[in-house]
């Protein structure tokens, strides 16, 4: 029997409730021109060029590409970084009554040491609560 290759990543699920509509907040998190605004751990300017979005971080520039717009709350996106390395993002708007929870899912990329998992961890919970705050829940 063959063996078949694969890659498993490690995830974390990190989440915050907010007391808003989710199609509110599927709306304002889906413009990436709200980024830097709910999400100041991944950078501080963002802008639109030839029609795709970049936000300048410590590391240098990324480009942010976002799923296109779609009635089920996913958010997914991906982040190129400077090396050229693509970084996908799973992220979700959940409706929950007149609420919602936005969750985001953080993979560990091969070679993060523990405390750059650490890190960012911290990074998207506080851009999550900042989230939550922006949006008033």
């Amino acid at each position: 029997m063959a063996s078949e290759s694969r890659h498993l990543s490690v995830s974390r699920h990190l989440s915050v409730c907010i007391d808003r509509p989710a199609g509110a907040v599927y709306a304002y998190v889906s413009n990436p021109a709200n980024l830097i605004e709910w999400a100041p751990g991944l950078g501080s300017a963002v802008a639109r060029r030839d029609g795709d979005w970049y936000v300048e971080t410590p590391d240098g520039q990324v480009k942010i590409e976002f799923v296109p717009p779609n009635p089920h709350g996913v958010l997914d996106h991906d982040v190129t970084m400077p090396s050229g390395e693509v970084v996908y993002n799973p992220m979700r708007v959940i409706a929950d009554g007149d609420g919602c929870e936005v969750v985001f899912t953080l993979r560990r990329r091969p070679g993060m040491t523990d405390e750059e998992w650490a890190r960012d961890a911290d990074l998207v919970a506080g851009d999550l609560a900042r989230l939550a705050r922006v949006q008033g829940g």
